[in-house]
């Protein structure tokens, strides 16, 4: 059996570049269930707040430690971004890279990206260049893309931004099913309708660090600082 991952725990954990503070200091334990919204307005450090608890940004002060070893964790986890790379590789292809990076024979790569395409309603463009799809189509594949491994943690940076509401709603549904089948969320998002729809907490974050943290229902009810509160209202918040 896996060794358990939460908590995962930041420290003081702080980001730095060229001087300028992108995130932190924070101080921030998520456990091992459920959903992470993440809101802020624009340039708040939603992303880089993100990026820095999934790893790929390197902080420059503080200490971010899972319950398992760090090697492990990374091998555990998955990350969609908001505007995905697509391989010059057909549908099917792309899907299945991650498979073969571990090693999974071809074939058996093949049809489980093809199972996976099917779950996204991509069953028809399997050898479709990747590169040809739509915005909506393109984040459907970097979601099937990261799931195609199981990850126990998927972080998610603004995976419906730009998408209509057919493409958000299909999206939805699958993170929805996922979060179902045991897969921890952490997601940011612009659109408060989503992470009400989404969220069982919420990480409200304005210059670069963590406002409020709670439940989603004590947050959306009645937030605790006058910054949450204005940008609840839709007010402009620096």
């Amino acid at each position: 059996m896996a060794e358990p991952m939460f908590p995962l725990v930041a420290e003081q954990a702080q980001v730095r570049r060229r001087g300028k503070v992108l995130v932190g200091p924070v101080d921030l334990t998520l456990q091992g269930q459920g959903t992470t919204i993440v809101i802020g307005p624009n340039g708040a450090g939603k992303t880089s707040l993100l990026k820095m608890l999934h790893g790929i940004l390197r902080m420059n002060g503080g200490d971010l430690r899972w319950a398992c070893p760090m090697a492990e964790a990374q091998r555990r986890q998955a990350f969609v971004f908001q505007s995905p790379v697509m391989m010059r590789r057909s549908v099917v292809d792309n899907i299945a890279y991650p498979l073969q990076l571990i090693g999974t024979k071809r074939k058996e790569a093949r049809a489980r990206a093809a199972a996976w395409a099917e779950r996204i309603s991509l069953g028809d463009a399997l050898d479709r260049p990747a590169t040809l799809l739509s915005g909506g189509e393109r984040q459907k594949l970097a979601l099937a893309r990261a799931l195609i491994r199981e990850p126990d943690v998927l972080f998610l940076d603004e995976p419906c931004a730009s998408l209509d509401g057919r493409a958000t709603r299909e999206i939805e549904e699958i993170l929805q099913q996922t979060a179902s089948e045991g897969t921890r969320l952490i997601m940011s998002t612009h659109n408060m309708g989503q992470a009400q729809r989404l969220a069982d907490e919420v990480i409200f974050v304005l210059q670069g660090r963590i406002h409020e943290f709670s439940p989603a229902v004590e947050f959306f009810s009645g937030p605790r600082t006058a910054q949450a509160k204005a940008f609840l209202r839709g007010d402009i918040v620096e």
